[in-house]
């Protein structure tokens, strides 16, 4: 039994297929672990989710900003990407089943050591608030103003985590920061807007997992969303999307002995 953690996949379904034959994938023995960002941007996002939600149990998925997206345009979220490739999810006989799979992922998942989240986690929470604070958007996503809030979830404000926020302002800091955060200042404002390489650090902040103390360093947090800073390996952090839509790779790594394994797009 081995488990494998993988980067963002965005509707690459071919680079999927071929990974996991090389790594010899079996769901019945083995475990997937999915940073999130299943679809989008990529051609064959109806057949990945198609594919992860039938490996049952065996595939442990976060939710990240592109499966959020989906979620936001099926509720009625009219403000469309242009390079929205979501189409065939929407018109699928099995839409509202694999939607309704879809969002009952979380935004954290802990095991043992290990935290698997979509972009980061601010330097001001722990573990254990990160999870507690994930729970609180499954809730939210499983109730009865689960439209609401995708309809509400749009924006970058407010930029900073605060006990005290609450509503639609306390779920989107949560997701915002789960699935969309790359750079942040020491305090834990978000720059939301930046995309760079972390060496394009807006004035003032860095990447998230390098500000100093930041309270989730008792864990090794794997994650993706960051095609820009491709894979990468430090201690306490495994980043994961090594820019597979974009044509670079799909990347996999065994969490038992962190073996690496990549397929070209």
């Amino acid at each position: 039994m081995a488990t494998y953690a993988i980067g963002d996949i965005q509707g690459c379904f071919g680079a999927l297929q071929r990974l996991l034959a090389r790594i010899e994938f079996d769901p019945a023995s083995d475990r997937l672990w999915v940073v999130g960002d299943l679809v989008n941007r990529g051609p064959e996002s109806l057949k990945v989710l198609r594919l992860l939600r039938d490996f049952g149990s065996a595939a442990t998925v976060v939710l990240g900003n592109h499966d959020l997206y989906l979620l936001m345009v099926a509720a009625g979220y009219k403000r469309r990407d242009n390079d929205d490739t979501l189409y065939q999810v929407l018109e699928a006989e099995d839409r509202q089943a694999l939607l309704g799979w879809l969002a009952s992922r979380p935004l954290v998942y802990v095991e043992a050591e290990h935290v698997l989240v979509h972009a980061g986690l601010l330097p001001g929470w722990t573990v254990a608030r990160a999870k507690a604070l994930s729970d609180e958007v499954a809730a939210a996503l499983a109730g009865p103003e689960a439209r609401q809030f995708l309809l509400n979830l749009a924006g970058n404000k407010p930029e900073r985590w605060s006990e005290s926020l609450r509503g639609w302002d306390r779920l989107r800091t949560i997701v915002n920061a789960c699935t969309r955060m790359r750079f942040c200042t020491a305090d834990g404002r978000m720059v939301l807007q930046a995309k760079g390489s972390p060496d394009q650090a807006p004035r003032g902040t860095m990447p998230w997992f390098m500000v100093p103390d930041r309270l989730s360093r008792t864990h090794t947090v794997l994650c993706g969303h960051w095609s820009a800073l491709g894979f990468y390996r430090a201690p306490g952090l495994i980043a994961l999307d090594s820019g597979c839509v974009w044509g670079g790779k799909l990347t996999a790594l065994r969490v038992e002995d962190g073996e690496v394994f990549q397929v070209s797009a």
